[in-house]
């Protein structure tokens, strides 16, 4: 017996270790951040402070406020739209307004500048209907802008605030409603009384993953000629050669992810007061009149036809003039293996380092378990670009290291291990999409009873047998579901991408921002199509895990 518990406690420190050293990871890259911005910048700094630092500030704020008021009136209000009321073509709108969601938000920059370019398609065709011949003669508010890169981004991500927020609406207790009604309460003094307030804690959580993916952005930002953070970090380091200043701005823009973090968690604490409320039944639907119906669903539709329809279908078009004309590039192809092999062995290992995590939270529960958990997802707060910089110092040392210490004993060079091969780019997306798995695996886990455990343990099982006869099998809908997320991600991946893939080796989403920088939208409309295709699975499978519970009422 006494054996036993040294092994069993054995086999936990394992686990446990292996979590921290997953954590450490994680860390590791934010910890060399700090240290290369210490070693300071030199003649660049006060040039950062002067010229860089505030436009870049200004600009990242305003564009986060013009996105975060867009997300949250789009989104709470779909939300509330297909939750309160039950009207024709509701069950479609449902699944249809999380399409946007398969558009990354440089995809859909890269079609619209396409789409409203002043001899475009749009602002041609009204040449042609008032018989205008100089495109000088009519021109459309120009989509690069701050206007324009806030509507689209906030097209593209309003789905986070939706889907949080309607998975809240469901959960409205109908006699808190109803109390509220025999009181007196107005349906606009129930919903922003009553109804806001409960939800406050999904609102706070969509609200804050579209304004972290809107300061992870770079696409969108440089393609509409918006300098934010992120293309002021990318700018300093490859125009001026400046990985500390770089680092510099980088913490800057960490400072305002840990803002976003905190905000999340308060408005996440005092709505879990109003969640106390015990639910008797869920909050009954209201039927409009036809004219009313059809409006609710026109209104309803216009984020799905600017979000998804009208980018998506100026790429179908494209890609078919393209294939028509040119057929499918080698180019293309070589791509899109590229792409599906570096996302294909990022989703592999994030899946096994996220199971470690999820694993040992499961076998040794306490605090040290919770505590690497954690930090194990501080990841996915940390853009692309920030996470790619800082991976830059630790990656070279250890190259220059193991390549030193090769020429040393074996007279050998290794050359780049890491910096110079996708292991770098492996280590970023595992390092970003690690906290999906975790999530998943973990709530696999909780389903699972833990006296399944105790009584496979009672009759001898060892926890490894434990684990590949009882859990793995239990969690593969987690395992298939985690899968999917972390693959489609690594695939739409954009700043890490950029900075970290090999010389010579180009994903569809470099291939996409290398057409858009050089203008030739076009040619880039087959590449952007697949990352479209590829995002649209994970949609579905949202579409199928969020269905309704509702029940319809007079």
């Amino acid at each position: 017996m006494a054996a036993r518990r040294v092994r069993r406690s054995r086999a936990e420190f394992g686990w446990l270790a292996v979590s921290a050293s997953v954590a450490l990871l994680i860390l590791l890259p934010l910890v060399t951040l700090a240290l290369i911005a210490a070693q300071g910048s030199g003649d660049l700094w006060p040039h950062l402070v002067a010229n860089v630092i505030p436009g870049a500030a200004t600009r990242t704020i305003v564009l986060m406020a013009g996105v975060g008021a867009m997300v949250l009136t789009i989104g709470v209000g779909a939300a509330w739209l297909v939750t309160a009321y039950d009207f024709a073509g509701r069950r479609v709108l449902e699944w249809a307004l999380l399409l946007p969601l398969a558009v990354p938000t440089y995809v859909v920059a890269f079609a619209y500048l396409d789409i409203l370019h002043p001899i475009g398609p749009v602002q041609s065709t009204l040449r042609e209907i008032f018989g205008i011949a100089d495109p000088r003669a009519l021109r459309l508010p120009d989509i690069r802008s701050m206007g324009g890169c806030i509507l689209l981004l906030g097209l593209v991500l309003y789905p986070y605030v939706y889907l949080s927020t309607r998975a809240m609406f469901l959960l409205q207790p109908a006699n808190m409603i109803e109390a509220a009604q025999t009181l007196g309460a107005s349906r606009a003094a129930v919903f922003f009384r009553v109804v806001l307030p409960f939800a406050r804690p999904g609102i706070a959580v969509g609200a804050s993953l579209a304004l972290l993916e809107t300061l992870n952005d770079i696409g969108a930002a440089e393609f509409l000629g918006v300098r934010t953070f992120t293309v002021s970090i990318y700018s300093t380091w490859i125009n001026r050669s400046s990985l500390p200043g770089a680092a510099q701005i980088a913490l800057i823009m960490l400072a305002i992810v840990v803002a976003l973090m905190l905000i999340e968690r308060w408005g996440r604490r005092h709505g879990d007061e109003a969640v106390s409320s015990e639910s008797v039944e869920p909050m009954p639907v209201r039927r409009p009149g036809q004219i009313a119906g059809a409006a609710m669903l026109f209104a309803g539709s216009l984020p799905v036809i600017f979000g998804f329809l009208v980018p998506s279908s100026y790429l179908v078009w494209e890609t078919l003039v393209r294939l028509r004309a040119d057929g499918l590039s080698p180019s293309i192809v070589t791509e899109t293996a590229n792409t599906a092999f570096v996302a294909s062995i990022a989703t592999v290992v994030t899946l096994a380092a996220g199971f470690a995590v999820a694993y040992a939270a499961r076998v040794t529960p306490g605090a040290a378990a919770a505590l690497t958990r954690r930090m194990a997802g501080l990841g996915y707060a940390v853009p692309g670009t920030v996470m790619a910089l800082a991976l830059l110092t630790p990656l070279a040392n250890f190259d220059n290291a193991v390549d030193g210490l090769a020429r040393d004993v074996f007279g050998i060079s290794t050359g780049l291990l890491l910096s110079g091969s996708g292991a770098a780019l492996i280590y970023a997306y595992a390092a970003r999409f690690l906290v999906m798995p975790v999530n998943g695996f973990e709530a696999g886990l909780a389903k699972i009873s833990l006296a399944v455990d105790e009584t496979a343990r009672t009759l001898g099982a060892s926890r490894m047998a434990l684990m590949r006869l009882i859990h793995l099998p239990l969690l593969r809908p987690a395992l298939a579901t985690a899968a999917l997320m972390v693959f489609v991600d690594c695939m739409k991946e954009l700043p890490a991408t950029l900075l970290l893939r090999p010389l010579d080796f180009e994903t569809l989403s470099t291939h996409l921002y290398a057409e858009a920088a050089r203008g030739t939208y076009e040619d880039g409309a087959i590449a952007a199509l697949l990352i479209v295709l590829a995002g649209l699975l994970p949609v579905v499978l949202l579409s199928r895990l969020a269905r309704p519970t509702a029940q319809t009422g007079d």
